[in-house]
């Protein structure tokens, strides 16, 4: 699909929009399901083969490569003479047990033509959002990409249950990006841009370039996958662009079959301008990769200090706790509301805290011993949300 007459996006550019793209040499590129699988489950060996042709040629003109592909579960419905995708886990698992070999089995032998080895990474949430197992991961695509191999990630949908799921890879792949410190995220989908409104409304004009949020204003971006076989929609993508540029990364939406303009520079799709600076991998890591065990309730004061004045989160200021945690997990610090204001790594177990709640570190120092004279989330441990 081309992108249609109108596009819109600001008249004047103050960066490098085609640089961005052609100047990248760490390429991170998501492809969805339904752009590599037929409408009733399998593999597509065309749409594959011209995936991997694209991706051939970008790896051996001396660019690195990393692959975040779907297509596991609609790969596994054909061969197992399912109709649909199913709905239960899992029917899912089984699928994605089936499939995701036939899926790794195909690019395997597409990038042997261009004399590529591939390496096979799946990974779950716990992954990426415990921090042992996040160092681990990067470790395993350094290696991989210093070894001249094409990694090729998928989240491991034969053992990851309904609590641990990413529930789509466009998340996965922005979080890889950041893994990696990439140049560059490409996804891409069965929509070639983020339009105006419905792609299928021809008064919907393409959005060509998105500079900051407002540029997002307006944006009706709640349209699902028009695919039976995959599980993202345009919001997933935004969240992911939103992600992805916020660790200043470049993303470029557009449609599979567009991968090779997108990544010559041409103007096609939708390009997200990446934030100026990077934030501390540390930080970033504990604002997407984490997900928080547990809630700690602020007062008015606390919620001020920590987010106006960047201060850390004394007992005093807490008000009630909730979940099950331990010292070093993360943590949502949530306003009167409920609202979660930041998240931290928290220094007590959540059974050590209701007896602390309302006190000063000095009281509970006399009381209790030195060892409680401390900050239940430092802040240097803090990220604001």
């Amino acid at each position: 699909m081309g992108s249609r007459p109108g596009s819109v996006g600001p008249p004047e550019h103050n960066w490098p929009v085609r640089e961005l793209v052609t100047g990248a040499r760490r390429i991170v590129v998501k492809v969805g399901s339904s752009s590599l699988t037929t409408a009733s489950g399998g593999i597509d060996e065309q749409r594959v083969g011209e995936l991997v042709d694209v991706l051939g040629r970008l790896a051996t003109g001396g660019r690195e490569v990393v692959l975040v592909s779907s297509g596991a579960i609609a790969a596994g419905l054909s061969p197992l003479h399912l109709p649909r995708r199913p709905r239960d886990l899992a029917t899912q698992q089984a699928a994605a047990s089936v499939g995701q070999g036939l899926l790794i089995g195909r690019y395997a032998a597409g990038f042997a033509r261009h004399g590529l080895q591939v390496g096979q990474v799946l990974l779950t949430a716990d992954d990426v959002t415990r921090r042992a197992h996040y160092r681990n991961a990067y470790r395993t695509l350094r290696k991989l990409l210093d070894l001249g191999a094409l990694p090729i990630v998928n989240e491991n949908d034969t053992v990851a249950t309904d609590e641990i799921r990413f529930g789509d890879n466009d998340r996965l792949a922005a979080l890889v990006a950041a893994l990696v410190d990439a140049d560059l995220l490409i996804l891409l989908s069965d929509v070639d841009a983020l339009y105006t409104g419905s792609p299928s409304d021809p008064s919907s004009r393409r959005i060509a370039y998105v500079e900051t949020e407002s540029d997002l204003q307006g944006i009706n971006i709640a349209t699902p996958s028009k695919s039976k076989v995959g599980t993202g929609g345009m919001v997933t993508k935004v969240e992911a662009a939103r992600i992805a540029t916020g660790f200043g990364i470049p993303v470029v939406l557009t449609a599979a079959p567009l991968a090779g303009a997108a990544l010559s520079g041409d103007e096609v799709g939708t390009l997200f301008r990446p934030a100026d600076s990077r934030p501390a991998a540390r930080l970033f890591w504990l604002a997407h990769a984490t997900a928080p065990r547990g809630r700690l309730h602020l007062d008015p004061g606390a919620v001020a200090a920590v987010v106006a004045r960047r201060k850390s989160l004394l007992p005093a200021g807490i008000t009630a706790v909730d979940g099950s945690f331990a010292a070093g997990d993360p943590v949502d610090l949530v306003d009167a509301a409920g609202a979660p204001v930041a998240r931290g790594l928290v220094n007590y177990d959540a059974i050590e805290l209701p007896a602390l709640l309302g006190r000063t570190t000095g009281e509970l120092a006399a009381a209790l011993g030195p060892g409680y004279e401390r900050e239940v989330v430092h802040r240097d441990d803090l990220v604001l949300l």
